[in-house]
């Protein structure tokens, strides 16, 4: 009896061929690459130098650090850095919290919800310049909606946009109230992701609604809180228009951001300057927005 050997096919490749075979080519990255370089690293490195020079549109003078040293060196400037932190801390922070709480209501079984959302997401969609003209006119100390509907109660309405101790923080409530529904959407997608396993077998065990949040909700939400704090705390170090579009900085610097200062010098003619005040902002950005995210990734994957 003779038996027949079946040839097998080999393997034409290993695993590892395999993965090199299916890497893009090289070439395929050189397109993005190119305008990364043009629009990014260019205009970065450009910054840079500039920031060290006297400069107009067609002449520059090296001068070193002096215009980093005026910076920090004049009060009204160096408070905007401060103001830039304390409102990027108030509105994310405000962002993160009410966007939970509105989207854990948004997804529950209440009545008129497709319509809360709509209500909710609208001020996303609106101009910000829009926003704050209208907030504008709605705070206006004497005519003001707010003011007057306050009066009719026997209550007298401060001056949101006029007392140099609220101004800043006026402008930050109205950027809360323009941002949080994106925070909510982006809650809301991890909300609706969560098993509901999870919160029937806590019912079973007798679990109430507060434990079901605190134990349930918020750590399998946390990918989305995540999200929200960076985007919100970035958003917040580098707002400009809805701060230009309200106060215009004022009253006096009160609610001057760096961002303002840097658009105020800029027309001003001191180009050198607001250069600086660009290459600040950067800094700022990246030396509290990287390690937070860091940080938040890092306790991510560790949970």
């Amino acid at each position: 009896m003779t038996t027949v050997a079946l040839d097998t096919p080999k393997a034409t490749s290993t695993p590892k061929a395999l993965r090199k075979d299916l890497r893009y080519p090289s070439w395929f990255y050189l397109p993005a690459g190119t305008i990364y370089f043009i629009l990014f690293l260019v205009p970065t490195v450009a910054s840079l130098y500039f920031s060290l020079t006297r400069w107009t549109l067609f002449n520059s003078t090296f001068i070193g650090l002096e215009n980093f040293q005026q910076f920090f060196r004049e009060p009204f400037l160096f408070q905007s850095l401060i103001n830039t932190v304390i409102f990027a801390v108030i509105t994310s922070g405000a962002k993160v919290v009410l966007g939970l709480l509105l989207a854990v209501l948004l997804t529950s079984n209440i009545a008129l919800r497709g319509f809360l959302r709509s209500v909710v997401f609208f001020p996303v969609l609106v101009s910000v310049i829009g926003v704050g003209i209208t907030f504008t006119v709605l705070m206006h100390p004497t005519q003001g909606l707010i003011n007057t509907s306050l009066e009719a109660i026997g209550i007298d309405g401060p001056g949101w946009l006029t007392d140099p101790r609220l101004a800043l923080f006026s402008v930050a409530l109205v950027d809360i109230w323009r941002g949080v529904g994106l925070a909510t959407v982006i809650y809301m997608a991890g909300i609706v992701s969560i098993p509901q396993d999870y919160y029937e077998a806590s019912r079973i065990d007798g679990a109430r609604p507060i434990q079901q949040f605190f134990l349930i909700t918020v750590p399998l939400v946390r990918p989305a809180m995540v999200t929200v704090i960076i985007l919100s705390f970035i958003g917040g170090l580098r707002l400009f228009d809805l701060v230009w579009a309200m106060t215009r900085g004022g009253p006096g610097f009160a609610s001057d951001v760096m961002a303002s200062v840097i658009y105020k010098q800029y027309q001003a003619g001191f180009y050198g300057l607001s250069t600086a005040g660009n290459v600040v902002l950067f800094m700022l950005i990246a030396c509290l927005a990287v390690p937070l995210a860091i940080f938040l990734n890092r306790r991510e994957v560790n949970q």
